[in-house]
């Protein structure tokens, strides 16, 4: 491959353009970039995903990689009326949920849709039981959601920093983990709406700890 000197100009091909390749964050391509990472992240964690379980919008990460350990699998969305929903909360505001209710909470890509993240996170805590145990995961380089944007709002993005501290607001710290995935070419790859399938298994296996594609905490109550 040829290289270009040091002071020259790079060769930008297909991404010299204004408009990303896709807006759909490589759903139309594949498996978006971030939710290889994520799945990546809940399989070397779903031995947690066990007992009563929570999940966001739809129970597919609890069934997939909770499969026999999971008891009972509650879906929480914002609105009424969704298909499988079992509770409908503002995580923000959400008294009437029931504490110490879940041993698992699988909590993907959601608290970027929330403007009060603190009140969230202190209500997934209230919501866990003693032992439970939260997988959150949150997006740092990425573009933004237009359908949650124009719906509750997409509010935020994060870094392993500020999810560490976001969690150890309310959890013990030496309870909680967080970690980060991604590099330059994967951050590029997602920006432009290219899926997990068209780069190279190592190509996104390589960390670079600042370009964080995704972040993921466990925190343990």
């Amino acid at each position: 491959m040829k290289r270009f000197r040091w002071g020259g100009s790079p060769r930008f091909g297909d991404l010299q353009r204004l408009s990303p390749i896709s807006r759909e964050f490589g759903l139309d391509r594949g498996l978006p970039i971030d939710r290889f990472y994520m799945e990546r992240f809940l399989a070397a964690h779903a031995h947690h995903i066990r007992g009563a379980v929570l999940e966001i919008g739809e129970p597919t990460y609890a069934r997939r990689f909770g499969q026999a350990r999971v008891t009972s699998c509650d879906v929480l969305h914002l609105e009424a009326g969704h298909p499988g929903v079992t509770l409908v909360a503002d995580l923000a505001d959400a008294d009437h949920l029931p504490s110490g209710a879940f041993d698992c909470i699988v909590f993907t890509q959601t608290l970027q849709f929330i403007y009060d993240v603190h009140a969230a996170v202190r209500t997934l805590h209230r919501i866990l039981a003693p032992g439970g145990v939260l997988l959150a995961t949150v997006p740092g380089i990425c573009q933004i959601s237009r359908f949650d944007m124009d719906r509750w709002g997409d509010y935020w993005r994060f870094t392993s920093l500020s999810l560490r501290r976001l969690l150890e607001e309310v959890f013990a710290p030496a309870q909680v983990t967080v970690e980060s995935r991604g590099n330059v070419l994967a951050a590029v790859a997602l920006l432009h709406g290219l899926a997990a399938q068209e780069l190279r298994e190592e190509e996104l296996d390589v960390h670079d700890a600042d370009y964080e594609v995704l972040i993921a905490g466990i925190a343990v109550k």
